[in-house]
């Protein structure tokens, strides 16, 4: 989308105004409804892009050079079919998108990275990841020696990432989790990591401050 209006103009319209904006093939101003530029803004799909069909059926017809996102070589490729990112196939874009998601992972970064810090502050503890065999259900973290177990819940635990349905089954599921626990006399702590969209150590150090504390505190609980 190429606007020919400001950000104040967008502001003040209202829904159903015309705004204009500059017709990608032939550079011909043309008007647009806000809810279809709001919707392209969000989407970036463009279907704000040109004023004609003409124009978009001329603008198909000449490709344009552009660079593979994950192994650098170039191809021509239509400029209505341009994106954020592009791939000279679909094997590229499917290794791109598994290296570079932050969602859906079995196992998250910041998990793995978690399994490390702890081994390494409590060599002499038996701490045990993602092991189903406790409570017939996989615990993120289980202490066995101290009944404590530590679930890492992340943005799919609380909002409808793949759809509604899968939520509440994410949820139920997690319920279920805890009605186990309280039912095996084991302290379940859920820590939110919901905020964290990218892992950073910087980042996941608060996390690892919240899980040695408890640790320390059920430690020193039961030394009394």
């Amino acid at each position: 989308m190429n606007p020919n209006y400001s950000e104040a103009e967008y502001n003040m319209a209202k829904y159903y105004d015309l705004l204009p904006c500059y017709c990608y093939n032939c550079n011909n101003i043309f008007y647009a409804k806000k809810s279809n530029i709001t919707q392209e803004i969000k989407e970036k799909r463009g279907r704000v892009k040109f004023c004609s069909t003409s124009c978009c059926s001329k603008s198909q017809s000449i490709d344009v050079l552009v660079l593979c996102k994950n192994c650098g070589t170039k191809f021509r490729k239509s400029p209505s079919r341009i994106s954020k990112n592009q791939f000279c196939c679909q094997s590229c874009s499917a290794t791109y998108n598994n290296k570079h998601k932050t969602t859906g992972n079995r196992r998250s970064k910041l998990e793995a990275w978690l399994e490390t810090k702890l081994i390494e502050l409590y060599p002499d503890l038996e701490i045990r990841f993602n092991q189903k065999d406790t409570i017939n259900s996989e615990l993120d973290i289980y202490i066995p020696s101290l009944k404590l177990a530590f679930e890492l819940n992340g943005i799919f635990h609380y909002e409808p990432i793949y759809g509604q349905d899968k939520l509440n089954q994410i949820q139920n599921n997690d319920n279920r989790k805890f009605q186990a626990c309280i039912e095996h006399e084991i302290d379940f702590c859920i820590i939110d990591t919901s905020t964290q969209n990218y892992f950073k150590e910087l980042s996941s150090k608060k996390f690892l401050d919240i899980i040695t504390t408890i640790i320390h505190n059920k430690i020193n609980l039961l030394n009394i």
